[in-house]
């Protein structure tokens, strides 16, 4: 009855009332009709309920969750709630589960297997380069492509996705009709027609610094696994890394050179035991009931996402002395005349580039020029 989910709905956005807390008010009273009828003095006798939290739901107002509703409806949304069919099913398996979602454009999508793809806002070519074939890629396979909406790889992610005919989620930290950033306008508009408009938060309600951590365990909710593009020491991308392991989902990253900042989060997830990344196969092993691509295509991809990387003269002088074959490190430092720590720190460098490869017994050969 919409009586009843306009009851449900204004109980569920009280400020702090979590999904569990929500539940158990319910389950109690049986009706959201009941919840806001009960007797104050039993409310507080409800595990998690204080007598703030008795006041709230006893101010709560069905009028209050029908204006939401009629809001969503102006804009061409849905109200989702988890009785509802569409409602995902990934997030019923996630600790914090939203009570309720606001959704614009092709609820199809929330059906289709997804992959998360974040990163930087501040990003390099190389992570530009990498995150149009990611996407494009998986999009092009049949997966949908979930990311933040946010400047910089979020967006190209989803840019990319659409563009190579695909899905793509947009999971926002406000509400619909807010565009954030403003930037972002001529993106909005696409994914909400093209694609799918995700946010927990009601229409109208306008960002806050505390509304992105809890839009990150969606992005990663939805999917099965969150690939990270680029990522510095700090990055909020991290975050989504963090609820994506404590959801259990798979956690892949890509690596980049060592002497660039913004590769340092995602090596150090490689390092702390993260899959890596390097070419579309990988993450299609991830998903067996989608078939991967031509062997070229392969081939291509795994080429694309060698990290580009300018070499010095010295590392061009290291380069040169190596073959395809394989030269041992004594040969290079005589060849070359760098002291062998100096050494070991440029072909530690060029490995990651992907320029060199070492062999066993401290013999290296050169991959690419």
């Amino acid at each position: 009855m919409l009586d009843d989910r306009a009851g449900y709905l204004a109980l569920a956005l009280i400020p702090g009332m979590t999904t569990a807390r929500l539940s158990t008010l319910l389950n109690a009273c049986e009706t959201p009709h009941g919840a806001t009828s009960a007797p104050f003095a039993f409310l507080c006798t409800l595990p998690g309920f204080s007598r703030a939290a008795a006041t709230a739901v006893r101010g709560a107002r069905a009028e209050e969750g029908a204006r939401v509703l009629a809001r969503v409806e102006e804009l061409g949304g849905t109200c989702l709630l988890p009785t509802d069919e569409e409602f995902p099913v990934s997030f019923r398996e996630i600790p914090d589960p939203p009570s309720a979602l606001f959704a614009l454009g092709q609820l199809s999508l929330l059906r289709t297997p997804a992959v998360a793809i974040v990163g930087s806002r501040d990003h390099s070519g190389y992570g530009l380069e990498v995150c149009g074939m990611v996407a494009g890629g998986a999009a092009r396979q049949g997966l949908v492509v979930v990311s933040g909406m946010a400047r910089g790889l979020d967006s190209a992610a989803h840019s990319a996705a659409l563009d190579a005919g695909g899905g793509t989620i947009g999971v926002l930290g406000n509400g619909l009709g807010v565009v954030y950033p403003a930037a972002n306008r001529l993106l909005y508009e696409r994914v909400a027609v093209e694609g799918l408009l995700l946010t927990e938060f009601p229409p109208g309600e306008r960002p806050r610094a505390w509304s992105f951590p809890r839009r990150n365990r969606l992005i990663s909710g939805l999917a099965r696994v969150t690939v990270v593009i680029e990522a510095a020491a700090g990055s909020g991308t991290l975050i989504t890394v963090a609820s994506a392991l404590e959801q259990g989902r798979e956690v892949m990253a890509v690596p980049g050179p060592i002497t660039s900042a913004r590769s340092v989060g995602t090596n150090r997830l490689l390092r702390d035991g993260a899959t890596p990344l390097l070419g579309l196969e990988d993450l299609l092993a991830q998903y067996p009931e989608v078939p991967g691509p031509s062997r070229p295509a392969r081939d291509r991809e795994a080429q694309m996402l060698l990290p580009t990387f300018n070499l010095t003269s010295e590392e061009q002088r290291v380069v040169d002395a190596l073959d395809g074959a394989g030269t041992h490190l004594d040969r290079i430092v005589t060849v070359v005349g760098l002291p062998p720590g100096d050494l070991l720190a440029r072909l530690c460098g060029l490995e990651i580039a992907g320029v060199v490869e070492q062999l066993p017994g401290r013999v290296f050969r050169r991959v690419r020029s």
